[in-house]
């Protein structure tokens, strides 16, 4: 068996980039992103078959972005991934400072914080 998934159209050897699934409750055909696993009850797509899809009269089709393409992550994402592993991976900094309002006034920059969120301070003031 092929690690890649293949369009489910008949004929179709294509490898699948899109995951088309129907709310019948609504009268509604979702085509998105290839989904993680394959569902039963769900159509995996190749891009030209994902681009030409029609449904029922009366029926809506709902294309969520990145339908065709596999998305990739970002530079900012990245950046904020690595981030959030430096923030983690000091834990006693926010232990010493977590009793008082130390935590607050060791970074010049926060302003303010709420959970692990933080109001940075623009850099022009």
């Amino acid at each position: 068996m092929s690690p890649v998934r293949r369009c489910s159209r008949t004929a179709c050897g294509r490898p699948a980039v899109a995951t088309l699934t129907y709310v019948y409750a609504d009268s509604t055909a979702v085509l998105g992103p290839l989904a993680t696993y394959a569902e039963p009850h769900c159509y995996d797509l190749c891009a030209e078959h994902s681009e030409r899809l029609t449904a029922p009269r009366g029926w809506e089709v709902v294309r969520l972005s990145g339908g065709s393409a596999p998305s990739r992550p970002s530079g900012d994402d990245l950046e904020a991934l690595a981030n959030a592993v430096r923030e983690a991976a000091r834990p006693q900094e926010r232990a010493a400072g977590a009793g008082g309002s130390g935590a607050r006034t060791a970074d010049p920059m926060e302003v303010a914080r709420r959970g692990h969120l933080r109001v940075l301070r623009s850099p022009d003031n």
